[in-house]
């Protein structure tokens, strides 16, 4: 794929944890794009976490290729499933995970984020809803 050689071939790979990665995509020596993958050995699953892609670069494939990356990662590490939930409020943000292969699994209305007080304040402007998808890589 040629978007994924451009922006992906040569990633930053840290670990901060065992089962755990961390790739930066880069154009032109400035970041675009972030994802990280930890892996869970308690249910065999990796959990796509942090992706965020640069607002002047999105539509052009980044996000889609660092999620191939998380999906190569479990795929290589022989993790039976892919998770991730988002409390991403944009449709394309979905379309990406289905994109990708992952369906949706779940929705946790009245989401709280950590941290949240409950006030008032936060109840009339902060509903947010969890989404949880999955995307099985093999049967168990």
């Amino acid at each position: 794929l040629p978007i994924f050689r451009q922006y992906v071939t040569k990633p930053k790979i840290v670990f901060w944890m065992q089962c755990s990665c961390f790739w930066v995509a880069v154009l032109n020596g400035n970041v675009v794009g972030i994802v990280a993958a930890r892996g869970n050995e308690e249910d065999n699953t990796v959990e796509l976490r942090r992706m965020s892609v640069d607002s002047k670069y999105r539509g052009k494939g980044i996000a889609k290729a660092l999620g191939r990356r998380v999906l190569e990662f479990a795929v290589l590490n022989n993790y039976s499933s892919v998770v991730l939930g988002t409390t991403a409020v944009k449709v394309a943000a979905h379309k990406l995970y289905e994109s990708l292969g992952f369906k949706h699994v779940g929705l946790v209305e009245h989401y709280s984020l950590p941290g949240m007080t409950h006030s008032i304040l936060e109840q009339i402007f902060f509903q947010l809803r969890y989404h949880r998808y999955c995307l099985h890589l093999r049967e168990e």
